[in-house]
């Protein structure tokens, strides 16, 4: 078939479905998209609360716990001991399907009535205020990771210790203000660099030791802004250089204005063939596809690792996934459609929180289920005759193939991811029918002003521990501000340790500045800006197309793969 041109039914702008996508939804067995990719993609963020907590009561065995349910939301919230128990039975909780009423009417009366866990949490060691994750220990505010321990302040951390203020990164140690780090040792103020060493402010390097403010070195030691620099000649900028906030915001100003005088590299696109997106490795015949790995003929990816096999509308899934449609957040599964929070379920559709089932239909919580609808068991007979039948009756109210819609998720806007990649303010959001959680009157009593902040750490005692400090954005940004915040003990320690200066923002407005270093989820076609004659195009400018993350008016120099491998190594 030839590519068509729709218009999105929410947004109202047009998308192209490509000639290739066809074979897809035809495998799946479902009907063409209506959203567009963003659209699509932000009504799945919708379904995850990774950072807003709240304290309630667990309706099993009444004790209080940390949940991400708002106590005024219609949900019925277990602690995570009770949830995985038997001690209750979520088939209890099956009804028929009403073929009178909207599927995701019924669907959402399931919702309200199945007990839900209060956070995400496996095998976690004095770790209470951390969620999504397995193996943390000893960690505080940390969203989305495996076996970490003493990581504070992170966003999908793996295989790290004793570091603060990192996102989307991997083993770190002793590292501060990190953003997509691998392997990275007393490295601060750093994003998208690996195996470094006690350095500062570096963006694009790889093996490099004892380095400063340095973007794009390949095996270098003693450099600062790029400029190599005998031993002492660092060690004695390093002296001068660290402590201060007013130093770093300079540190900051210097190193922007040296990422705009040299190239970028188009994509990072490695390993792969006939893909593109940013941020991806080892993809074959994958398009549209961001921070992920190891997948094949798949489209529209956001973090998706270690495996996913002819997905398309999938973020935040993980371990060898296939034939998956518009799913979020999960692990696993195969030839499944619409989900939510599954792990590992095959032959499945329209489920939430459903754990090692096979062949589900519309079901919530389930565990080693198979032929159920609604949480109600049938014979694998009755199931193949139902199941058509029901498919013809969503298809019939336009739903079948649609993602859940706004209203079923759990949360409101302002409490979800949705809120980081689609920032919205109260009035937009509403005016696009998306609920919004109001904060509570906090009432702080402020310790210490923002602005009478120590500039260097150095003038700061331990009394700073718990006092309460005013956030710089005072509320009035979209990052879920919480207005104050106070240094830990441990916090404190590590910034004496490293000679840090104290931040001046919130951890939530911490952690809307990192992943605002990610160029937009979004690609445009563009042509090499590289006109020098010494690389393989000789005296003619380069002519080579790609696909970018970079858009056309964006200030930075953007090179084709070869130009950039010919001007950095």
């Amino acid at each position: 078939m030839k590519a068509e041109t729709k218009i999105c039914q929410n947004c109202k702008k047009d998308f192209v479905i490509e000639s290739d996508d066809f074979g897809f939804y035809k495998k799946m067995g479902v009907p063409v998209p209506t959203f567009c990719p963003d659209c699509r993609f932000q009504r799945r963020l919708l379904f995850r609360n990774n950072r807003v907590f709240y304290k309630r009561e667990c309706a099993f065995c009444k004790k209080v716990v940390l949940s991400l349910y708002n106590k005024d939301r219609p949900f019925i919230v277990y602690c995570h001991d009770c949830w995985f128990s038997d001690k209750w039975d979520v088939m209890s909780y099956g009804r028929d399907y009403d073929f009178s009423i909207p599927f995701f009417r019924q669907f959402q009366l399931l919702q309200k009535a199945v007990p839900r866990a209060n956070l995400y949490q496996t095998n976690f060691v004095s770790s209470e205020y951390c969620n999504y994750g397995l193996d943390f220990k000893e960690c505080y505010l940390l969203f989305g990771g495996h076996n970490n321990e003493r990581v504070y302040f992170g966003n999908q951390v793996f295989d790290s210790r004793d570091s603060f203020d990192i996102a989307f990164s991997a083993t770190n140690e002793l590292s501060y203000e990190i953003f997509e780090g691998k392997s990275l040792n007393k490295v601060v103020y750093s994003s998208y660099s690996k195996d470094c060493i006690d350095s500062h402010y570096l963006i694009f390097c790889k093996n490099c030791i004892n380095c400063f403010g340095c973007i794009g070195l390949v095996n270098k030691q003693y450099y600062i802004w790029n400029i190599p620099h005998s031993k002492a000649s660092y060690e004695k900028f390093i002296k001068e250089n660290q402590g201060s906030y007013t130093r770093h915001l300079e540190n900051l100003r210097k190193l922007q204005e040296l990422k705009l005088e040299l190239p970028h590299r188009y994509a990072r696109v490695y390993q792969s063939v006939n893909s593109d997106g940013d941020d991806i490795r080892r993809c074959r015949n994958t398009h549209m596809a961001f921070t992920s790995s190891d997948a094949e003929n798949s489209k529209h990816l956001f973090f998706c690792v270690r495996g996913a096999n002819e997905c398309y509308d999938n973020s935040f899934q993980g371990t060898g996934s296939e034939l998956l449609y518009e799913i979020a957040h999960g692990f696993g599964g195969s030839r499944s459609i619409v989900g939510v929070g599954n792990f590992s379920n095959q032959d499945s559709q329209y489920n939430e929180e459903c754990h090692d089932c096979l062949n589900i239909f519309g079901c919530e919580g389930l565990r080693k289920k198979q032929y159920c609808i609604l949480n109600k068991q049938y014979s694998k007979e009755e199931y193949e005759k139902i199941l058509p039948k029901i498919i013809v009756h969503m298809k019939s109210t336009r739903e079948y193939g649609e993602f859940f819609p706004s209203n079923l998720s759990p949360f409101s806007y302002n409490e979800t991811i949705a809120q980081e990649y689609f920032p919205l303010n109260k009035e937009d959001a509403l005016k696009q029918g998306f609920l919004w959680q109001d904060s509570e009157a906090r009432n702080y009593k402020i310790d210490i002003e923002n602005q009478d902040i120590p500039d260097n750490i150095q003038d700061v005692t331990e009394n700073i521990v718990s006092k309460v400090i005013a956030c710089g954005h005072e509320g009035k940004c979209k990052h879920q501000c919480t207005e104050a915040f106070k240094i830990v003990s441990e916090e404190f320690k590590f910034y004496k340790k490293m000679n840090l200066p104290l931040p001046r923002l919130c951890p939530n407005c911490r952690h809307y500045q990192r992943i605002n270093l990610r160029n937009p989820l979004k690609l445009w076609e563009r042509v090499c800006m590289c006109e020098k004659e010494n690389h393989f195009h000789g005296q003619e400018k380069c002519v080579v197309e790609f696909k970018t993350s970079y858009a056309s008016d964006r200030p930075e120099i953007v090179y084709c793969e070869k130009c950039y491998q010919q001007e950095i190594y």
